[in-house]
């Protein structure tokens, strides 16, 4: 079984994960991975996510190996039927077989290529190692998914005690470049597939497109959520929480000069105290990390009371060893030692 998305996890399995994710925050050492290998392939920069995942697997009794594509090995190929005559050494169809040789699972972080959408909604690289091999895959942030990023978001709406039912405002911020929108569509199908009411926040041409929109459609369904899009201050009205994020232009995906003239004029989406006025009196504010302090969120949110964006990254590494135990333990969540 891997774990590419968070519809991976039928609605059982998920609750049984995050149960297991509250247990070893409590417990956090345990064997139950002992002489398991963790193979990561990060295909771009991390710091939550690989060490995280490195940490995590360390708790379990495990260990773990990290490669680099174009530093510390081989630059890969993912496209098939490619004359490799380029700076690209080695193709994945070779690669993921060999690896899996030496480990028990892979984990692969492979960004959009931000230059055709209909190319990265697709996603090429996560889809060449998930054929190419037969142990489990992890996503671990791929073009237009970050299922460990929403794994770990639930079980914090979770703990902060947001309601099931509750309204989430996933607020667009600005930012000097286009950013992946990965993060974005795995958070807005994670909270209506828990429930909740989901307003994207966002300017004109940053709308969600339409394969991120059909998932969240799917979740929707399935979690019995609801959503919508609006540009309007009046979305974050009531709000139980407000999570910033900053993503490209959907309008202009692919193309620069056309997004930087979408977001000019834009620097006034940062969010500060007054973005709260409207909301709930205790609404905690959320980001995945890394964030630009005065840019994206004011200095006062993330030194403040509301912020609550580093519990939000601990559950990181919580979420994950849940996962991790889920896809490569014999013993059950009952055996934590």
């Amino acid at each position: 079984m891997s774990y590419l998305s968070l519809d991976h996890l039928d609605d059982d399995t998920l609750a049984r994960v995050l149960a297991l994710a509250r247990k070893v925050q409590q417990e956090p050492i345990s064997d139950v991975l002992k002489g398991k290998v963790l193979g990561l392939v990060f295909m771009n920069p991390s710091l939550r996510t690989l060490a995280s995942m490195q940490a995590g697997m360390a708790q379990l009794g495990g260990s773990s190996f990290v490669l680099t594509p174009g530093a510390s090995t081989w630059d890969l190929e993912t496209e098939l039927g490619v004359v490799m005559d380029g700076t690209k050494a080695e193709h994945a169809r070779e690669a993921v077989p060999v690896l899996e040789q030496y480990c028990d699972a892979l984990g692969l972080r492979c960004f959009a290529k931000g230059v055709d959408l209909t190319d990265d909604a697709r996603e090429p690289v996560l889809s060449a190692f998930s054929e190419a091999g037969n142990k489990p895959l992890i996503n671990l942030e791929s073009a237009l998914d970050h299922p460990c990023q929403a794994l770990a978001d639930h079980k914090t709406l979770d703990d902060l005690g947001i309601p099931k039912d509750g309204k989430i405002v996933l607020t667009w911020a600005w930012h000097p470049k286009a950013l992946p929108l990965a993060v974005p569509a795995a958070v807005a199908a994670m909270a209506v597939r828990r429930g909740m009411e989901l307003v994207v926040h966002r300017p004109e041409g940053f709308g969600m497109p339409a394969p991120v929109a059909a998932r969240i459609d799917a979740q929707a369904a399935r979690g019995g959520g609801s959503w919508s899009e609006t540009d309007s201050p009046d979305a974050l009205e009531g709000a139980h929480v407000i999570y910033a994020k900053s993503w490209g232009s959907t309008t202009a995906y692919g193309d620069a000069a056309g997004d930087a003239l979408l977001r000019q004029g834009l620097r006034s989406w940062c969010v500060d105290e007054d973005w709260f006025t409207p909301a709930q009196p205790d609404a905690p504010f959320l980001h995945c990390l890394p964030v630009r302090r005065n840019v994206v969120v004011a200095d006062s949110i993330l030194d403040g009371p509301r912020s609550r964006v580093v519990l939000q990254a601990g559950n990181r590494l919580h979420a994950q060893k849940a996962l991790l135990w889920h896809l490569l333990a014999s013993r059950g969540p009952h055996d934590v030692q």
